[in-house]
């Protein structure tokens, strides 16, 4: 199929932009990269009166480190994100990166397109809430930012209103003790997950916190503490790295019935989805939980 008739505007600043939002009454659209507004405006699931491309817009492609975040603005490529030495402060973008569809879509697609989008199997949004990222959205009322785990709240619904831009985000820098996990299943790679699952543990000192977020198991990501199941799993394997995946499988069981509540389609059941999230939240939670020791300097890296 073709896309619905619509209008097409490139304003050069950001007040442009969004009093050509404005001036549609809520039939505008932004576009930057692309890649997942043009199939839906294929499918005709989208009928935008006015796409609003945001490219030429001046200070919407910084990206840089500050003040303890990665910020990222709306025109920033994912390829960029995932080749630039920078991007290693965030070791969970360099994790998911690789599994954003392909690397031509990544080379055009943004990261705060992907967010923006917000389809409930995407590895951007689930990165985002696990580290409860910072989002910045920008209207007629100015800039106000939101927490990634307030941002999704349906599958493809935001707190974007009609006349607002994702304009940057802001990821928290790892630091010391901290370590991470990420998984996904996939038909094919580059698919959207059957279900996946990003993992993050801080160590400090006699503490341990474990959090997971679950991906394409729910109309958004969700995110859940971990650290009861995890600290049960350590005393069960005596804190043997090797035994933690097998002592976290029955207490992730609970877990993963908690989270998993999508509906099974054609690829798989909610029970099959269920399966595959507490093996790959046992796997990766015990990856995380050791990267975070390392991290804290508690083992030889």
């Amino acid at each position: 199929m073709k896309a619905a008739p619509f209008a097409y505007v490139r304003p050069s600043s950001l007040s442009d932009a969004i009093a050509e939002l404005a001036s549609t009454g809520g039939g505008g659209k932004v576009i930057a990269g692309g890649q997942s507004l043009v199939p839906v405006l294929a499918m005709r699931l989208a009928r935008p009166a006015t796409l609003v491309d945001i490219n030429s817009v001046t200070g919407l492609d910084r990206f840089g480190t500050a003040d303890g975040y990665l910020e990222i603005g709306a025109t920033v490529r994912q390829r960029r994100v995932e080749r630039d030495p920078v991007s290693a402060a965030v070791p969970l973008l360099g994790m998911a990166l690789p599994w954003v569809g392909h690397r031509e879509l990544r080379s055009r697609g943004t990261v705060c397109g992907s967010l923006a989008h917000a389809d409930p199997a995407a590895e951007l949004p689930a990165v985002a809430c696990c580290l409860n990222a910072e989002l910045t959205v920008t209207g007629t009322g100015g800039a106000r930012r939101v927490p990634a785990r307030e941002f999704f709240s349906g599958a493809m619904t935001t707190a974007l209103g009609p006349e607002d831009i994702l304009t940057a985000v802001r990821f928290p820098v790892a630091g010391k003790g901290e370590g991470f996990g990420f998984a996904e299943i996939a038909r094919r790679h580059g698919d959207f997950a059957l279900a996946g699952v990003v993992a993050r543990v801080r160590v400090r000192g006699t503490e341990t916190e474990a959090e997971l977020t679950g991906f394409g198991v729910s109309d958004r990501p969700v995110t859940r503490p971990a650290t009861g199941e995890l600290a049960a799993a350590l005393r069960e394997s005596g804190g043997d790295v090797n035994r933690l995946p097998g002592a976290l499988s029955d207490p992730l069981t609970a877990v993963a019935e908690e989270l998993v509540d999508t509906d099974g389609d054609a690829h798989a059941s909610r029970d099959y989805r269920r399966r595959l999230f507490r093996t790959l939240a046992s796997r990766e939670l015990s990856k995380a939980y050791e990267r975070a020791r390392r991290s804290a300097g508690e083992v030889d890296s």
